[in-house]
């Protein structure tokens, strides 16, 4: 199987390219603008291989993805390529309202033409899987869990540019026949993940010995999903999934900020004794909320489960376990980021200014 995988060079795509790629022996090419938060270290466990290329390529360029699609002849496209951070959606919405929504315009645009170019035989297997997230959903109070049919409702420029996105795979799936699939997912974690995000940040912090931020109260509760898993539960709706259908995938691991936090400091100072040297209510530090927070998400995978036989094999335990012995391994990875890309430095203020 011939596979486009837009964004192979971010976090949860280049996961998606080693599975792929490394273990599935698909033939995959990365199509990746290579943006900030890109990194085509992700993928070097695969960038040998003779069934892995790249293309540096913006999605929003039509004439560079029709060149791909036609140089290539894929048989499935994964769409993953989205700006993904809530903060800096906050402090500056073009970008996302661009990649996301123009860029998965412009990306089923051409699969559209592209597939009605292929013979029937080509048509019958030829799918469009478009990767979202669960804050499509808006926030959930203390109870229930997002499902399939749950209602969208987003609250940030982020959560709002992904809704438009799933609604237009959706429109081009009813109206011209594209074979889609959606899936929708929660929070992801793991090795090579841009140390904007929570966990990366804050295992970095407590290795540096830096403050720990957190939101508010510290009690806004996520669902948290090993890349590992997840990319395993993108396999598995590509080859086993229903056209027209979306997916939830979930951890199972509901925590709120300030547990994942403590839980960090823990693993951390376990592992690396030296990066303590004070308590965890010594080195936190509440912060002013984040503009528009949602409180809770929490995903019901019942139908990844019972449709497709997909469960996480992670529990937040032993994932947040890897990952700190990842990042407390990898310096050489994400001391030149902390160094040129990003310091840790707050985001997400511009609504406040």
């Amino acid at each position: 199987m011939k596979v486009v995988v837009t964004g192979g060079a971010g976090f949860i795509g280049s996961a998606v390219c080693r599975l792929f790629a490394g273990q599935k022996g698909c033939e995959v090419l990365n199509l990746d603008k290579l943006t900030y938060a890109a990194d085509l270290r992700t993928v070097e466990a695969v960038s040998a291989l003779p069934n892995y290329s790249f293309a540096k390529v913006d999605v929003c360029d039509r004439a560079a993805v029709e060149q791909v699609f036609s140089d290539f002849q894929p048989d499935a496209v994964m769409h993953l390529a989205a700006e993904s951070h809530v903060d800096r959606s906050i402090d500056g919405p073009a970008a996302f309202i661009q990649t996301n929504l123009v860029g998965t315009f412009t990306l089923l645009e051409v699969a559209r033409d592209y597939f009605n170019g292929l013979d029937e035989a080509r048509k019958q297997s030829f799918r469009f899987h478009h990767i979202s997230t669960d804050e499509v959903y808006g926030s959930l109070g203390d109870e229930g869990l997002f499902t399939e049919e749950t209602p969208y409702a987003p609250n940030s420029p982020y959560s709002a540019s992904k809704a438009g996105s799933d609604h237009l795979v959706r429109a081009w799936h009813h109206t011209y026949g594209l074979p889609v699939f959606i899936s929708n997912c929660s929070n992801n974690y793991g090795p090579y993940q841009f140390p904007e995000k929570l966990i990366p940040l804050m295992i970095l912090n407590v290795l540096q010995g830096k403050k720990l931020p957190i939101y508010g109260d510290g009690l806004n509760t996520r669902d948290w999903l090993h890349v590992e898993d997840h990319a395993k539960a993108l396999f598995t709706i590509l080859t086993k999934g229903r056209i027209g259908e979306k997916y939830n995938v979930g951890g199972c691991n509901e925590v709120t900020n300030l547990d994942v936090v403590r839980s960090i400091f823990d693993a951390v100072t376990a592992l690396v004794p030296k990066a303590g040297g004070r308590k965890f209510e010594d080195v936190i530090a509440f912060v002013p909320d984040r503009p528009g927070h949602d409180w809770r998400y929490a995903i019901d995978p019942s139908k990844m489960r019972d449709e497709l036989g997909w469960n996480p094999e992670y529990s937040f335990e032993t994932g947040l376990t890897q990952t700190v012995e990842w990042y407390v391994e990898h310096r050489d990875w994400w001391a030149p980021i902390r160094k040129s890309k990003y310091a840790g430095q707050r985001l997400g203020q511009g609504a406040s200014t």
